[in-house]
This record gives structure tokens, sequence and C-alpha cells, in this order.
């Protein structure tokens, strides 16, 4: 009786020593997953911002410039609103078709990989 009493004791011992390292596992999996998240999320915000800044003073110098061409600085910087505009039309008009499910696979890739 003892016998069987020591081998359920190291059976009990083993199966909590496996539950354990596998909550364990499990944590480390989790914390990985967060960080790899964050960390793309944040390289993604450094890039959103430095292109804002770039598409920004891209888009005022090519509007000078156009307004000097077209001898009418209000011109040049109207022919960029007007080509920002059909920008976003276009965005408006495909955002159900090609920027949601985009933005949807690139989210489930990133959690998934």
């Amino acid at each position: 009786m003892e016998e069987l009493k020591s081998k359920v004791e190291k059976l009990t011992d083993n199966v909590e020593g496996l539950l354990k390292t596998y909550y364990r596992l499990t944590l480390v999996r989790a914390t990985q997953k967060a960080a790899k998240i964050g960390s793309t999320f944040l390289n993604a915000w450094f890039v959103i911002i430095l292109s804002f800044f770039m598409l920004l003073f891209g888009t005022l110098g090519l509007a000078w410039w156009l307004g000097d061409i077209m001898n009418s600085r209000a011109g040049g910087f109207l022919v960029m609103a007007g080509f920002f505009l059909l920008l976003v039309i276009a965005l408006v008009v495909l955002r159900k078709k090609v920027l949601f499910p985009f933005i949807r696979d690139l989210i489930i890739k990133k959690i998934y990989d």
C-alpha cells in the first residue's frame, strides 16, 4: 500500500510540474507575441510620422514649383489639393474591397506569426 501511495505522490508531483512548466511556456509565448506586436506598432508609428513629414514637405515643394510654372502660386496649391481630393475619393471607394482586407490580413498575420 505504501508503494502505491508513493507512486501516486510521484505522479502527482510530475503532473504538477508539467502543469507549471506548461503555464510558464504559455506565459513566455504570450509575452513574446505582445512584445512583437508592440515593437511592430512602434515601428509603424515612426514610419507613419516620418512619411507624413516627407509627404508634407514634398507636397509643399511640388505645389510651390507648380505655382512658379503656372505663374500662380495659388494655382499650384489648388492643383495639389485636387490631387489629394482624388486620392481621398479613391480611398473611400476602395476601402471595403482593398484597404480593410489589407489591414485585417496584416493584423492577423502579425498575431499568428
